[in-house]
C-alpha cells in the first residue's frame, strides 16, 4: 500500500461517499474505487460495508483508517519539518573550534542567533590538528582553524586576521612601552602553552636567529591558565592577541608588538568541499563574513 491509497481511504471514510471523495481529491470515481479496490486486496479483508449507501467502514476498514490518518498526519509533519530548516524556524549546527578560535565564534553567535533564534548551536572543542578530521567524518558541519589546512577535501573561507602579543602584567617594566625587541626578552621568563604548534617553532627560531635565549620557565595546558599566571606576575607570554582582548580591555593585563616578529594569523571557517551545507551552516557563513575584519 502507498499513501496516496490510504489518502483515498481516509477521504472516503470522512466523505462518507466515494463520488465526494473523487471530488474532493480531484479525481475520478473509477480511481477512487479502484484504489480502494487495491487495498482491500492487499489487506484481505473488504474496507467498506458494501451494503451501505453512505461509505461506513467494515471493522478492518476502521482500524486500517487509523492508520493511515497517522501516517498522512507524520507526512504533513515532515514536510513542515523540511520547510522549517529551509526557513531556519529549526535545525542544529556543530563547530569544531580549539581554546582560541573558539574567540572569534563568541562575537558571531549573539548576531546569529539574533537573526535565527531557532537554531541550535553546539560548539565542540578540538585540537587545531583534528577539526579537518571531524568534519571528514561528518562528527561536525563547520570548524575554525588558524591556518589553511592543506587536505584538499577540505573548503576554506579566510574570516580575519589576528596576531601574536606579548603579554605582560600591569605593573611590568616594559608595560609602557608599546613596542619591544627581541633583545630586550632575553632575561624574562616565558610561559609557555604545552601544545606544540608552528607558530610556536616560529617563535623558537626567531630567538635563536638573534642570539637571545629564550626562557621556558613554565608550560600550561590552557590559555586561560597563562593569562592568569602573566596577570599574577609569573612571567610573560606570547598569545594570539584575540585571545587576551577581554583582558586587554579590562586593563587586566597588557599587551605588546614584537619589532621582529609580527606573524599575522589569518583564521579560517572549513568545511567539507564539495558538501551540501545545511541552510543553518550557509546562514552562518553569511553572518560570518559581514562582520568587521572578515
Amino acid at each position: 500500500m502507498d499513501l496516496n491509497q490510504l489518502e483515498v481511504l481516509v477521504a472516503v471514510a470522512e466523505q462518507r461517499s466515494f463520488s465526494r471523495a473523487a471530488e474532493t481529491l480531484y479525481r475520478t470515481q473509477p480511481a477512487i474505487s479502484q484504489a480502494i479496490r487495491r487495498l482491500e486486496q492487499e489487506v484481505g479483508e473488504p474496507l467498506f460495508d458494501r451494503s451501505s449507501k453512505d461509505g461506513t467502514l467494515t471493522a478492518a476498514g476502521r482500524v486500517l483508517c487509523d492508520f493511515a490518518q497517522q501516517m498522512l498526519n507524520l507526512r504533513h509533519h515532515a514536510h513542515t519539518a523540511v520547510k522549517e530548516l529551509k526557513d531556519l524556524h529549526r535545525g542544529k549546527l556543530t563547530i569544531s573550534a580549539n581554546e582560541y578560535t573558539v574567540n572569534y565564534l563568541l562575537p558571531i553567535i549573539p548576531e546569529f542567533r539574533a537573526r535565527h533564534p531557532h537554531i541550535k548551536i553546539e560548539v565542540r572543542r578540538s585540537l587545531a590538528s583534528r577539526i579537518a578530521s571531524d568534519i571528514l567524518g561528518r562528527d561536525t558541519e563547520l570548524g575554525i582553524l588558524s591556518f589553511k589546512p592543506n587536505d584538499s577535501a577540505i573548503a576554506s573561507v579566510p574570516v580575519l586576521k589576528d596576531e601574536l602579543a606579548l603579554i605582560v602584567p600591569l605593573d611590568h617594566p616594559l608595560a609602557k612601552k608599546g613596542v619591544v625587541s627581541i633583545k630586550e626578552l632575553g632575561a624574562e621568563s616565558f610561559i609557555a602553552h604545552n601544545v606544540k604548534s608552528p607558530y610556536r617553532e616560529r617563535v623558537i627560531r626567531t630567538f635563536e636567529k638573534l642570539k637571545t635565549p629564550l626562557n621556558i620557565s613554565m608550560e600550561m595546558p590552557t590559555l586561560e591558565a597563562i593569562k592568569r599566571l602573566v596577570e599574577l606576575g609569573q612571567g610573560v607570554a606570547l598569545v594570539p592577541r584575540l585571545a587576551v582582548h577581554a583582558e586587554i580591555s579590562r586593563k587586566q593585563l597588557v599587551a605588546l608588538q614584537v619589532r621582529e616578529m609580527k606573524p599575522e594569523r589569518r583564521l579560517h571557517l572549513v568545511y567539507r568541499k564539495g558538501a551540501s551545507l545545511s541552510h543553518a551552516a550557509k546562514a552562518f557563513l553569511r553572518v560570518a563574513r559581514r562582520l568587521p575584519g572578515s
